[in-house]
C-alpha cells in the first residue's frame, strides 16, 4: 500500500511538472522574441550524438574504401640499403644489432632441422617460420621481460629471443619426460610460465580477449608493463578478435595487439578473407591507435614497437601494428603449399626475405661479413643438433601423466580410469613399448 501511495504521489509531481513546462513553452511561442527564447532553452548548435564527433551535409554520399588513402606501410631498410635513418630517440647498439641477427639465423635453422625430423618421422608436427624472422625478433627485442606475450603458433622468435633454450623447444616437440608440459600439448605449442609466455593453444584467436583481460589486470593493479598479443590476419576473422578490440579500446587497456599478416589463413589468400584496407584499418574504427609495418624489415620492427610500447604504458591505451610480412614456407608439415600457390610467387618473396634484407644491410655498415656468417651458421647447427640429439634420448613421460594435472585433488571417476589402464598394462604390457616411457 506504501508503495502504491508513493508511485501516485510521484506521477502527480511529474505531471504537474510536465504540465508547467508545456506552459512555459506556450508563453515563448506567443512572444516577439520566440526564436532568441527557444535560442536560449535548447542551444543553437546542432546537437552532438552520444560517442561520435561527426559534422552535418547535405550531400549524400556513401562512404567505402575509395574515399581514403590506405594506410602507409613504415619501414627503415630499403632495397638499396642507402640513405637509411635510425630514429634517433630510440637507441640500438651494435651489439644489438648483431644478436638480433644471431636469433635471425637460429630460428630458421632450427626451423629447417625439426621440418626434416617431422619428415623423417621423428615427430608429429611442426610449423616453421621461414620469411617471418622478422616480424617476431624485431618486436621481441623492443619489450621487456616484465610485459606478458599471448602468442599463436608462429612466434618461436619470440621465445628464442626472451631466452628459451634450445633444448627446451626440442624436448617440447618431443614431448619427452622433460618437457614442461609431459607430452599433453602438440610440438610448438610452447609456454613458459618463467618467460612471461602463455602457453599457446590451437584454437584461433582465443588468445585475444584473454590478452586483454590480463592488460586490464595489470592496469589495475598499475604495473608498469604491457601485454603483447600476436595472431595471423586469419584470426583477425574471427569473432573473438573484434571482441578483444572493442574490450581494449573502451577500458583504454595497455596491450599491443600485433598482427602477422603473412598472405595466406592456411590456404585462404587474403583477397579471400576480407575486402577492406587490411588489419590495420580496423584499428582507427575501434579506437585504436595504429600503424602498418613491413613485417620483413626487422629495424622498422623494432622501432614501431619501441614506440608502442612506450607510449602504450605510458598513456595505458591500447595499440595495433599490422605486419606485413609472407609466410614463404607451408602453413604446416600437414600441408602442401603449392597446391594454392605457385613457385613463381614463393621465388619472389624469397628475393626480399627478412634474414637476406638484414644481412646485407649489416654488411653496408662494415658489422658483417661473409666469413662471419660462415662461422656464426656452423656454430648454430652445431648447438641445434646436439640439443636435437640430446632431446631424442629422453624416454617418453610415465603413461600415468595421462591422468595428472587436470584436477588438484584427483576425483574417483579418474583414479578408476588409471587403475583399469594399469591392470590393462600388466596383463598385456608385452604388446606395449613401455620400455620408451619413463
Amino acid at each position: 500500500m506504501i508503495k502504491k501511495i508513493f508511485f501516485k504521489y510521484e506521477k502527480r509531481i511529474y505531471f504537474k511538472n510536465a504540465l508547467q513546462q508545456v506552459q512555459l513553452v506556450r508563453q515563448y511561442c506567443t512572444n516577439k522574441t520566440t526564436n532568441a527564447k527557444i535560442g536560449s532553452i535548447i542551444g543553437t548548435k546542432d546537437p552532438s550524438f552520444l560517442g561520435i564527433q561527426t559534422t552535418f551535409t547535405n550531400e549524400l554520399k556513401f562512404i567505402d574504401k575509395q574515399c581514403y588513402n590506405p594506410i602507409p606501410t613504415f619501414r627503415i631498410l630499403n632495397l638499396l640499403h642507402k640513405h637509411v635513418q635510425l630514429p634517433e630517440d630510440l637507441e640500438l647498439d651494435q651489439d644489438t644489432m648483431i644478436r638480433i641477427y644471431d636469433k635471425m639465423i637460429t630460428l630458421n635453422i632450427m626451423d629447417k632441422i625439426l621440418y626434416e625430423s617431422q619428415r623423417q618421422g621423428r615427430i608429429s608436427f611442426y610449423m616453421t617460420n621461414i620469411g617471418e624472422e622478422s616480424t617476431q625478433i624485431g618486436s621481441a627485442a623492443a619489450i621487456t621481460l616484465e610485459d606478458v606475450i599471448y602468442a599463436q603458433y608462429r612466434e618461436a622468435g619470440v621465445l628464442l629471443w626472451r631466452g628459451y633454450s634450445m633444448i627446451d623447444f626440442m624436448n617440447q616437440c618431443y614431448g619427452n619426460c622433460k618437457d614442461v608440459s609431459k607430452g599433453k600439448q602438440m610440438p610448438i605449442h610452447y609456454g613458459s610460465k618463467k618467460l612471461n609466455f602463455l602457453t599457446i593453444s590451437s584454437p584461433l584467436a582465443t588468445q585475444l580477449p584473454q590478452a586483454v583481460g590480463t592488460a586490464y589486470a595489470l592496469k589495475l593493479f598499475k604495473k608498469n608493463a604491457c601485454v603483447v598479443c600476436y595472431f595471423g590476419e586469419g584470426a583477425a576473422s574471427e569473432g573473438d578478435a573484434h571482441a578483444a578490440f572493442n574490450f581494449a579500446a573502451t577500458l583504454e587497456c595497455p596491450i599491443i595487439f600485433i598482427c602477422r599478416n603473412n598472405g595466406y589463413a592456411i590456404s585462404t589468400p587474403t583477397r579471400e578473407q576480407f575486402k577492406g584496407d587490411g588489419i590495420a584499418a580496423r584499428g582507427p574504427a575501434y579506437g585504436i591507435s595504429t600503424i602498418r609495418v613491413d613485417g620483413n624489415d626487422v629495424l622498422a620492427m623494432y622501432y614501431a614497437t619501441k614506440a608502442a610500447r612506450e607510449l602504450c604504458i605510458k598513456k595505458g591505451k591500447p595499440f595495433l601494428i599490422e605486419a606485413m610480412t609472407y609466410r614463404i614456407g607451408h602453413h604446416s608439415t600437414s600441408d602442401d603449399s603449392t597446391a594454392y600457390r605457385s613457385s613463381d610467387e614463393i621465388e619472389y618473396w624469397n628475393h626480399y626475405a627478412p634474414i637476406t634484407r638484414y644481412q646485407n644491410y649489416l654488411e653496408s655498415i662494415g658489422l658483417w661479413c661473409e666469413q662471419q656468417d660462415k662461422e656464426l651458421k656452423k656454430r648454430i647447427k652445431s648447438s641445434v643438433l646436439l640439443a636435437f640429439a640430446e632431446a631424442e634420448k629422453e624416454l617418453k613421460p610415465c603413461w600415468k601423466e595421462l591422468f595428472a594435472d587436470v584436477y588438484h585433488t584427483t576425483p574417483k571417476h579418474i583414479s578408476k580410469q588409471m587403475h583399469s589402464m594399469e591392470e590393462h598394462l600388466t596383463e598385456f604390457h608385452k604388446h606395449y613399448p613401455l620400455h620408451l616411457f619413463e
